[in-house]
C-alpha cells in the first residue's frame, strides 16, 4: 500500500511541477501582465479542457499501464502504447500545446505566441534528441514496432 502511495504521491508532484507549470503557470503569468480577450471564451474552454482531460488521461496511462509517471526521476517501466498513445506518441506534449493555444487566444500577445512557439520547438528536440533515442534503448523492438505504426505527433494520420 505505501508502494502505491509513493507511486501516486511521485506521479501528482511530477504532474504539478513539469506540465503544470508549463501549461498553466507560466502562462498566467504572461497573461496577467497583458489582458485578456472574452469573445473567444467558448473556443477558449474547450481547448483548455480538451488539452487538461488528454494531461490526465495519459498521466494514468503513465500510471496505470507503464508502471511510472512522467517524471524523469520515475518513468514508466512498460512502453506505453494505449489509450491516447494510440493515436500520437506524444499527446501529453500535444494537450499541452492545446492548453498554450487556449492561453493565445485568451491573450493574443506576442509574449504568449512567443512562449508556445518556444515550448513547441523545445518539446520537438526533446523528443528527437532525447526521450526517442532512450525509448530504442529502453524498448528495443517494441519501440521499433510502435513508432512505425504510431506517428510522433499528429499527422501524417495513419488508418
Amino acid at each position: 500500500m505505501n508502494v502505491v502511495v509513493g507511486m501516486f504521491a511521485r506521479a501528482l508532484i511530477a504532474f504539478l511541477a513539469l506540465p503544470g507549470m508549463v501549461a498553466f503557470a507560466v502562462p498566467a503569468l504572461i497573461v496577467n501582465a497583458s489582458g485578456t480577450r472574452s469573445e473567444m471564451a467558448m473556443a477558449t474552454s474547450l481547448l483548455f479542457a480538451l488539452g487538461s482531460l488528454a494531461l490526465l488521461a495519459c498521466v494514468r496511462e503513465f500510471y496505470i499501464a507503464g508502471k511510472g509517471t512522467l517524471a524523469p526521476w520515475a518513468p514508466p517501466v512498460h512502453l506505453v502504447t494505449s489509450g491516447l498513445y494510440r493515436v500520437t506518441r506524444n499527446p501529453m506534449y500535444v494537450a499541452v500545446l492545446l492548453i498554450l493555444l487556449a492561453w493565445l487566444m485568451l491573450s493574443p500577445t506576442a509574449g504568449i505566441a512567443m512562449y508556445t512557439l518556444c515550448v513547441a520547438v523545445a518539446f520537438h528536440l526533446r523528443v528527437v534528441l532525447g526521450e526517442e533515442p532512450w525509448l530504442k534503448r529502453t524498448f528495443g523492438n517494441a519501440w521499433a514496432a510502435y513508432s512505425a505504426s504510431v506517428p510522433r505527433w499528429l499527422w501524417p494520420i495513419r488508418p
